[in-house]
């Protein structure tokens, strides 16, 4: 069964990453906005239950500064009501969720302060995911990071900083190619020493290819073998290319005629596919009237 979802904003409602700059961050602020994203998010999941979307990426911004120190509210204490039914609606209708968090959050970084606030965010992310106790299917994608002119040693570092991460962002970390520094090729030898699950980024592999002898449906098989019962469904990134944007940057809307001649290429395998587009559930709506069998029934 293929799935399709969209990531963290909903056109249509309230936003789910409300924040406030470092100044105003106050407990109360914080407290007030981290509510105000949870009911937010509690409307967005239950709108993509009624239209057959079961895929979805949460905000980094749910618990504003979440990572950082001036944040010290025992939030999952104090959210621990709105939480706990945010997690038993996921589970009731078997919805997936994940987190991807942004381009400062470089595990392999040369600078140790740059580590160090990436494995706290990281850390952050995790104990949100804990919070609606919701298991190792429920992703943490990050890429690799920067290449700081010796690709070689920027792998082993992340591989080494991997080790340094606890055990609830270990099992549900998972790794994508990028579209400038590290290739399918990269990711898929870093995700097999780690042994954690790779994300196969089809535009980022557009931009930045490797494995061409592969073809594509040969290097979703390679893939696959990165992703264990536990991890669920091998989870993959489609968007297309923002016309006169830099290259890697991600079009408005999903170019239907161009996903259609995709999936007719990857329709028989279990994958869930996040669309990396601006205008977001629209796509997602755009895709199911073209392709009514790709939307699902709770």
């Amino acid at each position: 069964m293929i799935r399709l979802g969209y990531a963290c904003i909903n056109t249509q409602l309230p936003s789910a990453g409300r924040t406030c700059r470092l100044k105003n961050a106050s407990e109360e602020n914080i407290l007030s906005l981290s509510r105000r994203n949870l009911s937010a998010l509690k409307q967005i999941l239950l709108w993509n239950r009624d239209k057959g979307i079961g895929l979805f990426r949460i905000s980094s911004e749910t618990i504003p500064f979440g990572s950082h120190p001036v944040n010290r509210l025992p939030w999952r204490r104090l959210l621990k009501t709105e939480s706990s039914e945010l997690g038993r609606l996921i589970a009731k209708y078997k919805m997936r969720v994940s987190m991807h968090p942004g381009q400062y959050t470089v595990l392999n970084s040369i600078r140790e302060t740059v580590v160090a606030a990436s494995i706290a965010e990281l850390e952050y992310h995790a104990r949100l995911m804990d919070a609606f106790s919701l298991d190792a299917a429920h992703k943490i994608i990050l890429h690799l990071g920067g290449t700081y002119g010796d690709k070689k040693n920027g792998m082993k570092r992340f591989v080494r900083n991997f080790e340094k991460l606890s055990l609830s962002v270990q099992k549900r970390l998972v790794i994508e190619n990028d579209e400038k520094n590290y290739t399918v090729a990269d990711t898929l030898t870093v995700a097999r020493e780690l042994q954690v699950p790779m994300i196969l980024d089809v535009f980022h592999h557009r931009c930045n290819p490797s494995l061409q002898k592969l073809g594509l449906l040969r290097i979703l098989e390679s893939i696959a073998s990165t992703w264990q019962p536990q991890d669920g469904p091998q989870k993959i990134h489609y968007s297309d290319q923002k016309k006169g944007g830099p290259v890697g940057s991600h079009s408005e809307n999903i170019n239907v005629t161009g996903f259609k001649r995709f999936y007719r290429r990857i329709q028989h395998l279990p994958l869930d596919i996040m669309l990396e587009v601006k205008n977001k559930e629209q796509s997602v709506l755009a895709l199911y009237r073209r392709i009514p069998s790709l939307q699902i029934k709770f």
